[in-house]
């Protein structure tokens, strides 16, 4: 059991950290969130999970399932870019 958890930790620690993004214009009124985050699924593969919406009312929630880490950390990267370009910060 032991060897089983610190797999998990290994693995938790190679995936990068939940990404809290946001922009706000004032003079369009727009207040806007975005969350990126990868997490292992129960049957081997890999989850990319964004949330998305207006600061201070909830959000949507979307995932994207991948068979491989590297697969989702692709991902995870464009989108982040994606948005960075966009304006988030």
């Amino acid at each position: 059991m032991t060897v089983q958890l610190d797999l998990l930790d290994s693995l938790a620690a190679s995936l990068p950290p939940r990404l809290y993004l946001c922009r706000v214009n004032p003079e369009r009124r727009m207040s806007r969130f975005y969350v990126l985050a990868i997490e292992p699924t129960l049957f081997g593969g890999y989850a990319l999970t964004r949330e998305y919406g207006r600061i201070s009312r909830g959000g949507r929630v979307m995932r994207q399932f991948f068979e491989t880490a590297g697969a989702a950390v692709r991902e995870y990267g464009r989108l982040r870019r994606v948005k960075e370009r966009r304006g988030y910060a």
